[in-house]
Protein backbone atom coordinates (compact mmCIF):
# COMPACT_ATOMS: atom_id res chain seq x y z
CA UNK A 1 0.00 0.00 0.00
CA UNK A 2 2.60 2.06 0.70
CA UNK A 3 4.70 1.59 -2.95
CA UNK A 4 1.41 2.45 -4.57
CA UNK A 5 0.99 5.66 -2.66
CA UNK A 6 4.43 6.58 -3.41
CA UNK A 7 4.33 5.44 -7.00
CA UNK A 8 1.11 7.71 -7.14
CA UNK A 9 2.62 11.01 -5.60
CA UNK A 10 5.70 10.58 -8.50
CA UNK A 11 2.92 10.15 -11.35
CA UNK A 12 1.11 13.55 -9.54
CA UNK A 13 4.24 15.24 -9.36
CA UNK A 14 5.44 14.24 -12.93
CA UNK A 15 2.39 15.27 -14.74
CA UNK A 16 2.41 18.49 -13.05
CA UNK A 17 5.77 19.34 -13.82
CA UNK A 18 4.86 18.15 -17.37
CA UNK A 19 2.20 20.47 -17.10
CA UNK A 20 3.88 23.18 -16.42
CA UNK A 21 6.65 22.45 -19.20
CA UNK A 22 4.29 22.30 -21.40
CA UNK A 23 2.18 25.54 -20.66
CA UNK A 24 5.90 27.46 -20.21
CA UNK A 25 6.54 26.18 -24.00
CA UNK A 26 3.12 27.31 -25.03
CA UNK A 27 3.39 30.70 -23.46
CA UNK A 28 6.96 31.09 -25.37
CA UNK A 29 5.35 30.14 -28.60
CA UNK A 30 2.95 33.15 -27.78
CA UNK A 31 5.55 35.80 -26.58
CA UNK A 32 6.54 37.66 -29.55
CA UNK A 33 8.85 40.53 -30.12
CA UNK A 34 10.09 42.46 -33.29
CA UNK A 35 13.55 44.34 -34.43
CA UNK A 36 12.54 48.29 -34.09
CA UNK A 37 13.92 51.45 -35.16
CA UNK A 38 12.71 54.46 -34.12
CA UNK A 39 10.85 56.78 -36.46
CA UNK A 40 12.71 59.91 -36.67
CA UNK A 41 12.02 63.74 -38.11
CA UNK A 42 15.07 64.75 -40.26
CA UNK A 43 16.43 66.92 -43.16
CA UNK A 44 16.30 64.29 -46.20
CA UNK A 45 18.11 64.81 -49.17
CA UNK A 46 17.94 62.10 -51.88
CA UNK A 47 20.99 62.26 -54.42
CA UNK A 48 22.79 60.92 -57.50
CA UNK A 49 25.85 59.78 -57.57
CA UNK A 50 28.44 60.89 -60.89
CA UNK A 51 31.97 60.50 -62.28
CA UNK A 52 33.29 63.60 -64.19
CA UNK A 53 35.90 65.97 -65.33
CA UNK A 54 37.17 69.52 -64.64
CA UNK A 55 37.40 71.63 -67.41
CA UNK A 56 37.72 75.02 -68.14
CA UNK A 57 34.89 77.01 -69.20
CA UNK A 58 36.23 78.32 -72.48
CA UNK A 59 39.82 76.88 -73.94
CA UNK A 60 40.87 77.49 -77.50
CA UNK A 61 43.70 75.82 -79.57
CA UNK A 62 45.92 77.98 -81.11
CA UNK A 63 46.79 77.23 -84.60
CA UNK A 64 48.33 78.64 -87.61
CA UNK A 65 46.24 79.35 -91.11
CA UNK A 66 49.47 79.55 -92.80
CA UNK A 67 52.16 76.63 -93.23
CA UNK A 68 55.68 78.18 -91.74
CA UNK A 69 58.33 77.06 -89.36
CA UNK A 70 57.93 79.36 -86.12
CA UNK A 71 60.50 82.33 -85.70
CA UNK A 72 59.96 83.21 -82.09
CA UNK A 73 57.01 81.84 -79.34
CA UNK A 74 57.22 85.26 -76.98
CA UNK A 75 54.92 83.36 -74.25
CA UNK A 76 54.98 80.27 -71.74
CA UNK A 77 53.45 77.79 -69.62
CA UNK A 78 51.27 79.81 -67.11
CA UNK A 79 51.71 82.88 -68.87
CA UNK A 80 48.77 85.13 -68.47
CA UNK A 81 47.60 86.01 -72.13
CA UNK A 82 45.05 89.07 -72.92
CA UNK A 83 42.98 89.28 -76.61
CA UNK A 84 44.91 90.59 -79.25
CA UNK A 85 48.58 89.74 -77.32
CA UNK A 86 51.05 88.63 -79.80
CA UNK A 87 52.14 84.85 -78.84
CA UNK A 88 54.53 83.82 -81.68
CA UNK A 89 56.18 84.80 -84.82
CA UNK A 90 56.17 82.96 -87.53
CA UNK A 91 58.96 82.39 -90.42
CA UNK A 92 57.75 85.43 -92.95
CA UNK A 93 60.21 85.94 -95.56
CA UNK A 94 58.68 83.72 -98.43
CA UNK A 95 55.19 85.47 -97.79
CA UNK A 96 57.08 88.86 -97.66
CA UNK A 97 58.52 87.86 -100.93
CA UNK A 98 55.07 86.96 -102.51
CA UNK A 99 53.85 90.40 -101.29
CA UNK A 100 56.64 92.63 -103.00
CA UNK A 101 56.25 90.44 -106.13
CA UNK A 102 52.27 90.88 -105.80
CA UNK A 103 53.12 94.56 -105.19
CA UNK A 104 55.05 94.87 -108.53
CA UNK A 105 52.46 93.02 -110.52
CA UNK A 106 49.84 95.62 -109.24
CA UNK A 107 52.15 99.02 -109.94
CA UNK A 108 52.53 97.49 -113.72
CA UNK A 109 48.41 96.03 -114.04
CA UNK A 110 47.61 100.08 -112.91
CA UNK A 111 49.59 101.31 -115.25
CA UNK A 112 48.74 99.41 -118.44
CA UNK A 113 45.11 99.82 -116.67
CA UNK A 114 45.51 103.65 -117.32
CA UNK A 115 47.41 103.57 -120.80
CA UNK A 116 44.42 101.22 -122.13
CA UNK A 117 41.88 103.69 -120.87
CA UNK A 118 43.35 106.86 -122.34
CA UNK A 119 43.58 105.03 -126.09
CA UNK A 120 40.26 103.67 -125.60
CA UNK A 121 38.85 107.06 -125.65
CA UNK A 122 40.40 108.17 -128.38
CA UNK A 123 39.34 104.95 -130.32
CA UNK A 124 42.52 103.52 -130.42
CA UNK A 125 41.92 100.46 -128.21
CA UNK A 126 38.90 98.34 -128.36
CA UNK A 127 36.50 97.62 -125.39
CA UNK A 128 36.87 93.87 -125.44
CA UNK A 129 41.51 94.94 -124.80
CA UNK A 130 39.92 97.46 -122.01
CA UNK A 131 38.31 94.96 -120.28
CA UNK A 132 41.31 92.49 -120.61
CA UNK A 133 43.50 95.05 -118.97
CA UNK A 134 40.93 95.91 -115.92
CA UNK A 135 40.84 91.99 -115.74
CA UNK A 136 44.31 92.10 -114.91
CA UNK A 137 44.43 94.88 -112.47
CA UNK A 138 41.89 93.06 -110.56
CA UNK A 139 43.31 89.99 -110.42
CA UNK A 140 46.98 91.29 -109.34
CA UNK A 141 44.79 93.43 -106.64
CA UNK A 142 43.43 90.32 -104.92
CA UNK A 143 46.90 88.36 -105.27
CA UNK A 144 48.20 91.27 -103.41
CA UNK A 145 45.64 91.47 -100.69
CA UNK A 146 46.46 87.68 -100.54
CA UNK A 147 50.18 87.95 -99.55
CA UNK A 148 49.33 90.66 -97.90
CA UNK A 149 47.04 87.98 -95.19
CA UNK A 150 49.86 85.57 -95.33
CA UNK A 151 52.26 88.13 -94.07
CA UNK A 152 49.50 89.03 -91.29
CA UNK A 153 49.09 85.78 -90.17
CA UNK A 154 52.80 84.90 -89.42
CA UNK A 155 51.84 87.04 -85.95
CA UNK A 156 50.12 84.90 -83.89
CA UNK A 157 47.93 86.56 -81.54
CA UNK A 158 45.71 85.27 -78.36
CA UNK A 159 42.30 84.96 -79.25
CA UNK A 160 41.27 85.28 -75.80
CA UNK A 161 41.99 86.17 -71.96
CA UNK A 162 43.53 83.08 -70.67
CA UNK A 163 46.59 81.57 -69.70
CA UNK A 164 48.63 79.17 -71.69
CA UNK A 165 47.96 75.60 -70.42
CA UNK A 166 50.46 73.17 -71.42
CA UNK A 167 54.60 73.98 -73.05
CA UNK A 168 53.80 75.83 -76.26
CA UNK A 169 55.68 74.38 -79.41
CA UNK A 170 59.25 75.43 -79.50
CA UNK A 171 61.09 77.83 -82.10
CA UNK A 172 62.01 76.06 -84.67
CA UNK A 173 58.53 73.75 -85.18
CA UNK A 174 56.85 73.34 -88.42
CA UNK A 175 53.23 75.20 -88.17
CA UNK A 176 50.96 73.31 -90.80
CA UNK A 177 47.88 74.76 -91.52
CA UNK A 178 44.53 72.25 -92.26
CA UNK A 179 41.18 72.12 -91.44
CA UNK A 180 41.63 68.26 -90.40
CA UNK A 181 44.73 68.35 -88.39
CA UNK A 182 46.83 71.66 -88.23
CA UNK A 183 49.73 72.17 -85.57
CA UNK A 184 48.46 72.91 -82.13
CA UNK A 185 50.96 76.01 -81.26
CA UNK A 186 49.50 76.43 -78.08
CA UNK A 187 46.78 76.44 -75.47
CA UNK A 188 44.83 79.12 -74.16
CA UNK A 189 41.90 78.38 -71.21
CA UNK A 190 40.32 81.00 -69.15
CA UNK A 191 40.59 79.21 -65.50
CA UNK A 192 38.85 81.80 -63.83
CA UNK A 193 35.91 79.60 -63.71
CA UNK A 194 35.33 75.48 -63.76
CA UNK A 195 33.06 73.34 -65.24
CA UNK A 196 32.68 69.63 -64.19
CA UNK A 197 31.65 67.45 -67.36
CA UNK A 198 29.79 64.17 -65.97
CA UNK A 199 28.60 61.10 -66.98
CA UNK A 200 25.21 60.37 -65.95
CA UNK A 201 23.62 56.82 -66.13
CA UNK A 202 20.04 56.62 -68.15
CA UNK A 203 18.56 55.47 -64.62
CA UNK A 204 19.47 58.46 -63.16
CA UNK A 205 19.30 61.35 -65.93
CA UNK A 206 15.47 61.53 -65.24
CA UNK A 207 15.53 62.96 -62.18
CA UNK A 208 18.08 65.84 -62.96
CA UNK A 209 17.15 69.10 -63.45
CA UNK A 210 19.09 72.54 -64.37
CA UNK A 211 19.58 74.82 -61.53
CA UNK A 212 19.95 71.73 -59.29
CA UNK A 213 22.78 72.00 -56.73
CA UNK A 214 25.93 69.32 -56.68
CA UNK A 215 29.00 68.60 -54.26
CA UNK A 216 31.96 66.99 -55.46
CA UNK A 217 35.72 65.66 -54.55
CA UNK A 218 38.91 65.34 -56.19
CA UNK A 219 41.86 62.95 -55.26
CA UNK A 220 43.85 65.92 -55.35
CA UNK A 221 42.03 67.81 -52.09
CA UNK A 222 40.76 64.80 -50.59
CA UNK A 223 39.40 66.79 -47.65
CA UNK A 224 38.18 69.30 -49.49
CA UNK A 225 34.53 69.67 -50.44
CA UNK A 226 33.56 71.67 -53.70
CA UNK A 227 29.93 72.84 -54.82
CA UNK A 228 28.23 72.81 -57.71
CA UNK A 229 25.25 73.96 -59.75
CA UNK A 230 23.86 71.86 -63.16
CA UNK A 231 23.62 74.34 -65.92
CA UNK A 232 23.12 71.72 -69.10
CA UNK A 233 21.87 68.43 -69.91
CA UNK A 234 22.75 67.07 -73.13
CA UNK A 235 20.22 65.97 -75.51
CA UNK A 236 21.38 63.21 -76.84
CA UNK A 237 23.75 60.60 -75.18
CA UNK A 238 27.63 60.48 -74.89
CA UNK A 239 28.29 57.95 -77.95
CA UNK A 240 24.69 59.30 -79.67
CA UNK A 241 24.03 55.71 -80.08
CA UNK A 242 20.36 56.63 -80.88
CA UNK A 243 21.47 57.62 -84.32
CA UNK A 244 20.94 53.73 -86.28
CA UNK A 245 22.48 55.24 -89.76
CA UNK A 246 25.60 55.66 -88.29
CA UNK A 247 25.82 51.70 -87.21
CA UNK A 248 28.41 50.63 -90.01
CA UNK A 249 27.60 46.83 -89.02
CA UNK A 250 25.23 44.25 -87.07
CA UNK A 251 27.76 43.59 -84.75
CA UNK A 252 28.47 46.97 -83.74
CA UNK A 253 24.87 47.90 -83.07
CA UNK A 254 24.09 44.85 -80.79
CA UNK A 255 27.47 45.62 -79.11
CA UNK A 256 26.33 49.04 -78.39
CA UNK A 257 22.45 48.02 -77.54
CA UNK A 258 24.31 46.08 -74.70
CA UNK A 259 26.41 48.77 -73.21
CA UNK A 260 25.57 51.40 -70.56
CA UNK A 261 23.87 54.76 -72.05
CA UNK A 262 25.41 57.86 -70.38
CA UNK A 263 24.41 61.32 -70.92
CA UNK A 264 26.86 64.57 -70.23
CA UNK A 265 25.37 66.86 -68.05
CA UNK A 266 27.21 70.26 -67.30
CA UNK A 267 27.69 71.78 -63.99
CA UNK A 268 29.25 75.72 -62.65
CA UNK A 269 31.96 75.13 -60.35
CA UNK A 270 33.44 78.03 -58.72
CA UNK A 271 36.89 77.94 -57.37
CA UNK A 272 37.83 81.38 -55.50
CA UNK A 273 41.20 79.24 -54.75
CA UNK A 274 42.34 77.68 -57.75
CA UNK A 275 42.37 74.38 -56.75
CA UNK A 276 41.08 72.65 -58.87
CA UNK A 277 43.00 71.51 -62.34
CA UNK A 278 41.54 70.89 -65.90
CA UNK A 279 41.17 67.11 -66.18
CA UNK A 280 41.35 66.33 -62.81
CA UNK A 281 38.44 63.28 -62.43
CA UNK A 282 35.23 64.96 -59.89
CA UNK A 283 33.16 62.46 -57.70
CA UNK A 284 29.86 64.21 -57.65
CA UNK A 285 26.59 63.95 -55.50
CA UNK A 286 24.23 65.54 -57.81
CA UNK A 287 21.37 66.69 -55.60
CA UNK A 288 17.77 65.97 -56.81
CA UNK A 289 15.60 65.70 -53.55
CA UNK A 290 15.25 67.73 -50.67
CA UNK A 291 12.99 67.88 -47.45
CA UNK A 292 13.51 69.46 -44.37
CA UNK A 293 12.04 68.06 -40.82
CA UNK A 294 10.47 65.07 -42.41
CA UNK A 295 8.94 62.20 -40.61
CA UNK A 296 11.00 59.60 -41.67
CA UNK A 297 11.75 55.66 -41.06
CA UNK A 298 14.49 53.35 -42.14
CA UNK A 299 13.51 51.80 -45.54
CA UNK A 300 13.49 48.70 -44.20
CA UNK A 301 10.43 49.27 -41.94
CA UNK A 302 8.78 50.31 -45.03
CA UNK A 303 6.06 47.48 -46.38
CA UNK A 304 3.61 46.87 -48.43
CA UNK A 305 0.40 44.75 -49.44
CA UNK A 306 -2.58 45.20 -51.51
CA UNK A 307 -4.00 48.12 -49.88
CA UNK A 308 -0.19 50.18 -50.32
CA UNK A 309 2.73 50.65 -47.71
CA UNK A 310 2.67 50.64 -44.69
CA UNK A 311 4.75 50.24 -41.53
CA UNK A 312 4.40 48.31 -38.24
CA UNK A 313 4.16 50.23 -34.96
CA UNK A 314 5.41 48.41 -32.25
CA UNK A 315 3.62 48.94 -28.55
CA UNK A 316 6.02 46.80 -26.00
CA UNK A 317 3.89 45.51 -22.28
CA UNK A 318 4.65 47.99 -20.20
CA UNK A 319 8.15 47.64 -17.98
CA UNK A 320 8.32 44.76 -15.62
CA UNK A 321 5.54 42.89 -17.25
CA UNK A 322 5.81 39.80 -19.65
CA UNK A 323 3.70 39.54 -22.63
CA UNK A 324 3.82 39.97 -26.91
CA UNK A 325 4.90 43.09 -28.65
CA UNK A 326 1.58 44.71 -30.43
CA UNK A 327 1.95 45.52 -33.95
CA UNK A 328 -0.64 47.91 -35.04
CA UNK A 329 -0.18 48.75 -39.20
CA UNK A 330 -0.38 52.02 -40.41
CA UNK A 331 -0.73 52.92 -44.10
CA UNK A 332 1.56 55.62 -45.03
CA UNK A 333 2.20 58.01 -47.82
CA UNK A 334 5.54 57.55 -49.03
CA UNK A 335 7.88 60.48 -49.95
CA UNK A 336 11.61 61.00 -51.00
CA UNK A 337 13.58 58.33 -50.41
CA UNK A 338 17.21 58.86 -49.00
CA UNK A 339 20.51 56.34 -49.20
CA UNK A 340 18.62 54.73 -45.77
CA UNK A 341 15.76 56.53 -44.67
CA UNK A 342 12.62 57.26 -46.46
CA UNK A 343 9.76 60.31 -46.34
CA UNK A 344 6.29 59.09 -45.01
CA UNK A 345 3.20 60.57 -44.39
CA UNK A 346 0.74 58.48 -42.42
CA UNK A 347 -3.10 58.61 -43.42
CA UNK A 348 -4.50 55.51 -41.09
CA UNK A 349 -3.14 56.32 -38.18
CA UNK A 350 -1.21 58.64 -35.68
CA UNK A 351 2.83 58.29 -35.66
CA UNK A 352 5.13 60.45 -34.14
CA UNK A 353 8.92 60.96 -34.41
CA UNK A 354 10.28 58.26 -31.37
CA UNK A 355 7.74 56.22 -31.64
CA UNK A 356 9.07 52.36 -32.74
CA UNK A 357 8.46 50.46 -35.93
CA UNK A 358 9.30 46.45 -36.81
CA UNK A 359 12.48 46.39 -39.40
CA UNK A 360 12.38 42.86 -39.40
CA UNK A 361 10.24 39.50 -39.65
CA UNK A 362 8.69 38.50 -36.58
CA UNK A 363 10.96 36.83 -34.16
CA UNK A 364 10.03 34.29 -30.63
CA UNK A 365 11.17 35.27 -27.34
CA UNK A 366 11.57 32.42 -24.47
CA UNK A 367 11.19 32.50 -21.01
CA UNK A 368 14.09 33.01 -19.18
CA UNK A 369 14.84 29.65 -17.20
CA UNK A 370 17.31 28.41 -14.85
CA UNK A 371 19.23 27.05 -17.69
CA UNK A 372 19.36 30.24 -19.67
CA UNK A 373 17.41 31.65 -22.59
CA UNK A 374 17.57 33.81 -25.44
CA UNK A 375 15.66 35.09 -28.69
CA UNK A 376 15.64 32.79 -32.08
CA UNK A 377 14.93 34.43 -35.62
CA UNK A 378 11.69 32.37 -36.99
CA UNK A 379 14.00 30.89 -40.12
CA UNK A 380 13.35 31.76 -43.87
CA UNK A 381 13.11 35.73 -42.56
CA UNK A 382 15.47 37.67 -44.26
CA UNK A 383 17.58 39.71 -42.53
CA UNK A 384 16.83 43.48 -42.49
Amino acid sequence: MKFKLIALAIIIIGAAVGYNYYTEQKEAEEVKTYDTASVVRMDLIKTVSATGTVQPRDSVEVSSKITARIKEILVSENDVVTAGQTVAILDGKDFEAKRDQAKFRLTNAEQKLTRMRRLYEIGAKSKEELEDAEYEYDTAKSLLEEAESDVAETVITAPMDGIVVGEPKTAGSMATQGSDNPTVIMRIADLSEKLVKAKVDETDIGSIRIGENATFTVDAHPNEKFAARVTKISQTDTSNSWDLDKSSSSSSSSSSSNAVIYYYVTLEAPDPNNLLLPAMTARLEIIVGEVKNALCVPIAALKTDSNGSYVEKITKPPQGQKGSDIATKIYVTVGLYGDEFVEITPISDTLNADDQVSVSYQVEQKKTSSSGGGQRRIPGGPPM
